[in-house]
């Protein structure tokens, strides 16, 4: 039995007390409700997944950038009125925004009195200029984005409840794509399109995808010789080092952004469509991340997938939700992992050690165990129900997500060495227990 399956109350689901994570939940998802805060604490809702096909906006809607209170309300009837150049210019900008693309206007003005020799002399200024910028330098977000931005995709699923966007990373030349579960789930009959970093635009087959950790695998169709990421070691990452997030957040493909790791091993839980819920061991990030971002590659400063972005913190909901600087990513060990597993296999399997732990947590500092499996790791070991796991290896467990967060960051077969209280008799020991996957 998995650690996250036991039996559990009337209301829940798969032996869990229904809860929700300080940390995000898909947008428009129906999540338990959170105690309200105290009025100026500073804490905000649950956060949304980016990029969950339920909560996009339709496929050809676009983001709209508000005037401020002070602008002409340009819904408000008035007379007609004459408009200068570059009102009209400035009225063009806004409304190509509005429409889903931007258009540049060349600063360059001349005046009356300008011959043309003296606009000849300036275009080539501009040119010599332009021949003059310096390649990006090694380890710059510039040539990361250079890079990467050619193995990056958008992808566009059309399922019977909606439609919605989100992100990918080409792993193979062939055109397999490495993104979220919650991206392309729903459209999994059929639905999928994915759009090139060059525009090209091809159909996509949806192969496999988990909703326990939010790793999905689909296939780009008449493709090959494209360009690929290459997994890095997220083992390696350590706060403070910078990183790049790329995706197409609110349908904007191709936008990069950039930050630091701002924590590592972080336990986020969140709600899906169907009442379906992901658990990651989560890299935060404050690269801005937005809904649209989802299933696109965080990487390091050599270029390197070390994370897929999936889930957001925000201090609003629904379709308003945006960056507020709490990002959170799949590593790229696990996701390797798993995505190897989808794609051989058709389903992801995670190591396990036998217990079923109480997720209301009752207990300060630890993971409860209500349960353990007869003939498990656990079981072999002497754990019984009722104790306590409060370490695995060197890192300290506070609750049942991270406890199960924990386990499933290490390999089959490996053992680990589990520190145990017992709470009668506040008595700790140390156990060795080898993990499997049944």
């Amino acid at each position: 039995m998995n650690e996250d399956q036991r039996p559990r109350p009337e209301g829940g689901r798969d032996g869990y007390e229904s809860h929700s994570s300080p940390y995000g939940s898909w947008p428009g998802a129906e999540s338990p409700q959170s105690p309200q805060s105290p009025q100026g604490d500073g804490a905000g809702t649950t956060s949304p997944y980016p990029g969950n096909p339920q909560n996009q906006p339709p496929q050809n809607q676009q983001p709209v950038f508000q005037q401020s209170p002070s602008s002409d309300n340009p819904n408000q009837k008035r007379g007609p009125r004459k408009v200068g150049l570059g009102a009209a210019l400035a009225l063009m900008l806004v409304g190509a925004v509005a429409a889903g693309s931007i258009v540049g206007v060349v600063a360059t003005q001349f005046g009356p009195g300008s011959s043309f020799a003296q606009q000849e002399s300036a275009t080539e200024a501009l040119r010599q200029e332009a021949n003059d910028i310096p390649e990006p330098a090694d380890g710059s977000v510039a040539h990361v984005a250079e890079e990467v931005l050619p193995a990056v995709v958008s992808i566009q699923a059309i399922s019977r409840i909606g439609a919605g966007e989100g992100s990918g990373s080409i792993i193979s030349p062939d055109g397999l794509v490495l993104t979220n579960h919650h991206v392309v789930a729903d459209a999994r009959d059929g639905g999928l399109q994915v759009t090139l970093n060059n525009g090209e635009r091809h159909p996509a087959e949806y192969v496999a995808s988990d909703p326990n950790t939010d790793i999905g695998i689909i296939q780009i169709q008449g493709v090959s010789g494209l360009p690929t990421l290459e997994f890095g070691d997220s083992d390696q990452l350590v706060v403070g080092q910078e990183v790049v997030a790329i995706g197409a957040p609110l349908g904007l493909s191709g936008t990069v952004t950039s930050g630091i790791v701002s924590a590592l091993e972080r336990p986020v839980r969140a709600v899906q469509g169907g009442g379906e819920s992901s658990l990651i061991d989560a890299i935060q990030t404050d690269a801005a991340i937005n809904p649209g971002n989802s299933g696109g590659p965080l990487v390091d400063m050599n270029g390197n997938l070390v994370g897929i972005n999936s889930v957001i913190a925000s201090l609003s909901t629904g379709d308003t939700a945006g960056s507020i600087g709490l990002g959170f990513a799949i590593p790229s060990n696990f996701a390797q992992r798993v995505s190897q597993q989808l794609v051989e296999d058709g389903e992801a399997t995670q190591p396990m050690l036998g217990v079923s732990v109480d997720a209301r947590d009752p207990i300060e500092g630890g993971a409860l165990v209500a349960s353990v499996q007869g003939g498990s790791p656990a079981d072999e070991a002497g754990i019984r129900e009722g104790e306590v796991i409060t370490r695995v290896n060197d890192r300290v467990i506070d609750t049942a997500d991270s406890l199960i967060t924990a386990v499933r960051s290490h390999d089959f077969g490996e053992t680990v060495t589990l520190e145990v209280l017992d709470p009668q008799t506040e008595d700790t020991r140390e156990v060795e227990v080898t993990l499997t996957d049944e």
